[in-house]
């Protein structure tokens, strides 16, 4: 700050000095004026020195400038700082019995939290933030003959096209990010064969696994602007839609394994419609509606690199910028990346929980270290596996699978008292059951980040507050019903919102998102009642949901059957719902 201001008072003493000489000399008026040649000289040489002094102030100006602009940007980084760690500190102030007590912040645990605020910006910013990958035209060694003969040898399934703009993402992953590709190869060694097993069994291509660098750099608990979530950047409804459990203990959006299959689903959805892998990867990006107007601003034609003049800016890099993660994963030795070595074991097993788990509790009797346990369980926002309310999966390293079999029933009823309280229980559920509290905005907040503190959306905020913009002021008060479960509003208002914040944050847009005018949308504001003829009439089923009752009814999407009836995700046996017909 000292010095910005030092640079501050300079710059406005350059300008002020700039002024005075650049300005009208004083009136030589009282004195005898010269004539002649001698006086046009004279005149002649100040008027040139007032020039080269004028220059090298500007000059002096010029470099002042910059100087200020770089301790702003500073400023800007160290504010932006202090206000993450003021938000980690803050969601984890109650959770003494599920996580950290204040005064645990010590200077070790203070690094931490420093390391994974860089570790959530790295992955929030996404893989080119150092470029504008627009304008910016990387060279290489490499001759494109040698790059385009590898493409082929890569023998995929999916048609990987080469052009200049895929050769831009190439050179970028492959000779740009070398630190940051070193640390994604090593996760790869961990997360890719969960991808491929979970993507054979849904019978899509294995390729598509390397999306996930694309979206989070295999960070699972990635949060974006907008509050898309995990590896693979599920928004809250599509999440729903595609089966992902989210409450206050868990969010199944940070589950390496269950967002893997949400994802194989979505890709699928979209496949079946487009009829191409391109055009499904470039949806997951901007969603289905995107991609549909851009076929019909192309006239029709159906390939990516046709309708790519017409897609949003974001989504035009998104293609290329898969064939460039997935050559570099396939050639990183030939680009002298070496995989970073990373800690995560490669041989686990997968223990059915029924009960009530700590984390903690595994970890005293099978040496199991907690950071490695919430590593692998990323899921369970406190640490706990809330068994007693369904059976949820504890992953666990196999050299410790002896210890808690052994251990079993001391693990369950260590420290219970202290682990499951009921005071810190009812903490835990406030958080995600709708209980209503009052928000003040403070500097440096925008919707996307107060959203993603109290598990709602930001189109819940804005329809909770009445707000038409995403526009806020410091020192504005807003109503938040935690977990997102406050009042409910007509479909139509959220719908367009909703579609709007998605297409705005530049994270993954889901397929079921994007509500179709053609299929029963209503307009904003009004909502009509449908013939009794357009649509068939379906009693839910236990253990159904709008994904599963969607697909029974092929041209139907879940979005459809929620715009069709007024609802959201939820639905319960018996529940009596219209499906809309083609």
């Amino acid at each position: 700050m000292k010095i910005s201001k030092f640079i501050a008072a300079a710059l406005a003493a350059a300008l002020a000095a700039g002024t005075c000489i650049a300005g009208t000399l004083p009136d030589a008026s009282g004195q005898e004026r010269k004539t002649g040649i001698r006086a046009g000289r004279k005149s002649a040489a100040s008027s040139a020195k007032l020039q080269e002094e004028n220059a090298r102030l500007k000059e002096t100006i010029d470099s002042l400038r910059q100087e200020l602009e770089s301790c702003r940007a500073e400023m800007r980084m160290t504010d932006s700082l202090t206000s993450e760690m003021i938000s980690l500190y803050e969601e984890n102030e109650d959770k003494i019995a599920a996580g950290m007590s204040p005064e645990e912040y010590t200077a070790e645990v203070s690094d931490s939290l420093l390391n994974i605020w860089y570790a959530h910006r790295m992955a929030c910013t996404g893989n080119s933030e150092e470029y504008d990958m627009d304008s910016v035209r990387f060279r290489s060694d490499v001759p494109d003959e040698v790059y385009i003969e590898r493409i082929r040898k890569m023998n995929s399934f999916i048609t990987l096209p080469y052009n200049e703009i895929v050769k831009n993402y190439i050179i970028l992953y492959s000779d740009k990010m070398p630190t940051k590709m070193s640390h994604i190869l090593g996760l790869c060694d961990y997360y890719m064969p969960i991808f491929n097993e979970v993507f054979n069994k849904y019978d899509i291509p294995e390729e598509l696994k390397a999306m996930a660098v694309i979206e989070s750099a295999l960070n699972p608990t990635a949060v974006s602007r907008a509050g898309a979530k995990g590896m693979w950047q599920f928004m809250y409804s599509t999440a729903k839609i595609y089966g992902l459990h989210i409450d206050s203990f868990v969010d199944e959006r940070l589950d390496p394994v269950k967002s893997a299959e949400a994802a194989a689903k979505y890709l699928k959805d979209s496949y079946e419609i487009f009829g191409d892998w391109n055009l499904a990867i470039a949806s997951y990006n901007c969603g289905a509606g995107n991609v549909n107007k851009a076929i019909r601003r192309s006239g029709g034609k159906r390939a990516f690199w046709d309708i790519w003049p017409y897609l949003p800016r974001e989504t035009r890099g998104y293609v290329p910028a898969f064939v460039g993660a997935l050559y570099t994963m396939t050639y990183y030795k030939e680009h002298g990346i070496r995989p970073e070595a990373i800690e995560m074991p490669l041989v686990m097993d997968t223990l059915k929980i029924n009960k009530m788990l700590h984390l903690k509790q595994v970890s005293h009797f099978t040496g199991a270290p907690v950071e490695e346990l919430r590593n692998l369980n990323p899921q369970y926002r406190h640490d706990i596996i809330p068994g007693n309310d369904r059976e949820y999966i504890l992953r666990l390293p196999y050299k410790y699978t002896n210890a808690f079999i052994e251990n079993e029933d001391s693990i369950y009823v260590h420290k219970t008292e202290e682990y499951f309280n009921p005071v810190t229980i009812k903490k835990i559920k406030d958080g995600g059951d709708g209980e209503r509290i009052v928000h003040k905005v403070r500097n440096g907040e925008y919707l996307g980040k107060i959203a993603g503190k109290y598990h709602v959306s930001v189109s819940q905020i804005k329809r909770w507050n009445n707000l038409s913009s995403n526009n806020i002021r410091v020192g504005q008060r807003l109503v938040i019903y935690r977990g997102g479960k406050g009042p409910s509003a007509s479909y139509s208002n959220t719908s367009n919102t909703s579609a709007k914040q998605v297409q705005q944050s530049g994270s993954a847009q889901k397929l079921s998102s994007q509500a179709q005018p053609a299929k029963g949308s209503q307009s904003q504001g009004s909502q009509q009642q449908p013939a009794s003829g357009s649509y068939t009439v379906y009693t839910v089923k236990s253990g159904d949901s709008l994904y599963t009752i969607a697909k029974n009814y092929p041209g139907v999407s879940a979005q459809d059957i929620m715009n069709f009836n007024g609802i959201g995700s939820s639905i319960k046996p018996g529940m009596k719902i219209r499906i809309p017909k083609n």
